[in-house]
């Protein structure tokens, strides 16, 4: 970079390079790579088949203040972004289903009730164009175009700019006026599938008990659109996990996987106990963990296999574990391995990601990861700012996310 610092600032390059055809086709690819499928209940009478993927037949209705705003899609701090490029969830969906199945699409609700607030979460471009339309015929036209559909896609969340820099929320929930619309929404008794734009981990206690699919989206570049409909349209199986913990609510925060212990803990399965760390109202449990993520298939995850119980010194440690694709389509898994440091000098997080491996699997496929370990792993700063092991107890653990893992416990002397 310092031998030649402006190697990039090429107008001539800029001009043949941006938003080629190749270029945004990786867009595409790469957004649809990190969606998050949080939750797909079976349907009704659906013999276990979950709302998504969709079909590309019958009527779809698209609503929400997110589903026709191109300007949002490549988020917070796109500031060299072209927005007249962007593609919106709308023209997304439209262009995926052609004649195959008809759309409607109503607007909703606001962003939020309150305009000023509206326009601070619209700034540089990304305005939301307020009509002078009131709340209750945003709500009626909604619903009246979900009585006719055959499933409801609801575009909800936050917009690019309420997250980022100077952007801090007081309350981590979806604005209330696109609430009370999915509410309604699911009042009508049609499958709903929400689609949740953020930037940051939402508290969406209430939408995963009620809503029978969520599709997390966050801000995904200027392809998004196109993204979006590949995964709700099963062309593309969601592979995506969570890079956050989410929290039951704001009262949580902070809330993290790699916490250090506590002098009280909460006893294994427990949610209250006198004079224990937990709360009265809530759960220590967050809605989702880090690396939370699901499929549109099955992972099945074999026991945890240690190539010893006990090492010393620079010897090295083998985890593996099968894991077999369990549903009837192709997909990809992201398997994880956490390690943690039963007793240190100094209090040691409960558990740490200490490594990944994303793996493709065909439906009835079965594959056997394997983690090699050494002590690199297992170092820390001491409180000599040493950064060394020490010998003990480990406990590792192997799993598609940081709460549901396979574990075995080892002792590495030195």
């Amino acid at each position: 970079m310092f031998d030649d610092p402006y190697r990039y600032c090429d107008e001539k390059r800029a001009s043949t390079e941006i938003y080629t055809d190749a270029n945004r086709k990786a867009a595409r690819e790469i957004a649809a790579d990190c969606f998050v499928l949080l939750k797909n209940s079976p349907l009704p009478g659906g013999a276990g088949v979950g709302v998504l993927p969709l079909k590309k037949s019958g009527t779809i209705a698209l609503i929400g203040p997110l589903a026709d705003a191109k300007e949002n899609m490549p988020g917070t701090w796109s500031v060299a972004a072209d927005f007249s490029k962007a593609i919106s969830l709308l023209r997304g969906l439209n262009e995926a289903v052609g004649n195959k199945a008809k759309l409607l699409y109503a607007k909703g609700s606001f962003l939020d009730d309150d305009s000023m607030f509206e326009q601070r979460a619209g700034m540089f471009g990304k305005s939301f164009n307020r009509d002078g339309r009131t709340k209750e015929q945003l709500l009626q036209e909604a619903l009246n175009i979900a009585s006719q559909s055959d499933v409801v896609i609801a575009a909800l969340g936050e917009s690019a700019e309420m997250t980022g820099e100077s952007s801090s929320r007081s309350n981590i929930e979806i604005p209330q006026t696109q609430k009370e619309l999915l509410a309604a929404l699911l009042k009508t008794g049609k499958p709903v599938v929400l689609v949740l734009f953020t930037g940051r981990p939402l508290a969406i206690k209430w939408e995963d008990a009620n809503v029978p699919a969520i599709l997390n989206v966050w801000f995904g570049g200027s392809e998004a659109g196109y993204a979006i409909s590949d995964v709700l349209f099963g062309d593309v199986n969601p592979s995506g996990k969570l890079t956050t913990t989410w929290p039951q609510n704001v009262g949580q925060v902070p809330l993290y996987y790699n916490h250090k212990n506590t002098g009280r803990p909460l006893a294994e399965g427990k949610w209250f106990q006198k004079f224990r760390s937990n709360y009265l109202d809530v759960s220590n449990d967050p809605v989702y963990p880090f690396g939370y993520g699901l499929s549109y298939t099955n992972f099945t995850y074999g026991d945890l296999k240690l190539s010893s119980m006990s090492l010393k010194g620079n010897q090295a440690l083998t985890a593996s574990v099968s894991v077999t694709n369990s549903g009837s389509r192709d997909g990809k898994e992201v398997v994880q391995l956490y390690i943690r440091d039963v007793v240190g000098s100094i209090t040691r997080p409960v558990k740490e990601l200490k490594g990944f491996q994303k793996i493709d699997l065909k439906a009835g496929e079965t594959k056997t990861v394997t983690f090699n370990i050494t002590t690199n792993d297992l170092k820390f700063y001491n409180s000599n700012l040493k950064y060394d092991w020490e010998p003990g107890d480990f406990v590792i653990m192997v799993g598609g996310n940081s709460r549901d893992v396979k574990s075995q416990k080892v002792n590495w002397v030195k």
